[in-house]
């Protein structure tokens, strides 16, 4: 296997992916999923962390087994924030850094029979939410925003929306390895070992975070 630290490795750069990537030796990349799919498609990263819908459309890859970012249920952080009733939007602003929760999104309002527009998000759009548009949010972001507007705006979460559907978990990012990478088991097992130790460790790794409150991460976390 080549040194964990000579591995060019990436990592969503979110709070729910820090248990996983917290004390790897050697440099990481953070990015958004959606550009994290496409460093690792083009070989610019050779591991990464990233959105478990570019498996299923590249599944060229090597996953590694055992560990992702998943809930069973409610996930928080991945939602559409609405003021009113779900059947009248006519719109959705979507995060351009998402891919596997804009997928989601698209398959559980077919469900429903609903066919709102999308329109991705800029930093220049500064629309407020009427019943008719609606705001798609995921990782951090959508956590800030949950925080800020708590009590003013509904919050669909689709985590909990396809565990009612299903049944099942849903996995929203995976670990993925490049197919010419060499001894994908020792890397897998590498970041199996990491993740393990993070997790022993969680009441530490909480506690050093700078942003959210220690009684979040430890509902959100665990």
């Amino acid at each position: 296997m080549a040194e964990a630290g000579l591995l060019r490795i990436g990592c969503v750069k979110y709070l729910n992916a820090r248990p996983l990537i917290h004390g790897w030796p050697g440099e990481v990349i953070f990015d958004h999923p959606s550009v994290l799919c496409e460093k690792l498609a083009s070989g610019a990263l050779q591991v990464a962390l990233v959105s478990s819908f570019e498996f299923l459309r590249n599944p060229v890859y090597t996953l590694v087994d055992g560990i992702s970012i998943s809930s069973h249920g409610p996930v928080h952080s991945v939602f559409v924030a609405h003021s009113g009733e779900l059947a009248e939007i006519e719109e959705i602003e979507v995060d351009p850094a998402s891919q596997t929760g804009i997928n989601l999104l698209r398959c559980l309002l077919a469900e429903m029979d609903l066919a709102p527009r999308f329109v991705f998000r800029s930093r220049l759009m500064q629309r407020a939410l009427t019943p008719r548009l609606a705001k798609f949010f995921i990782g951090d972001q959508a956590i800030r925003f949950r925080d800020e507007t708590e009590g003013t705006f509904q919050f669909w979460d689709l985590g909990d929306e396809w565990k009612k559907r299903t049944g099942l978990p849903f996995v929203y990012a995976l670990w993925l390895i490049r197919p010419e990478v060499s001894s994908p088991k020792a890397i897998a097992d590498s970041l199996r070992a990491s993740r393990d130790n993070n997790l022993r460790e969680l009441d530490s790794l909480i506690a050093a975070e700078g942003e959210f409150s220690p009684d979040f991460c430890q509902f959100y976390l665990r």
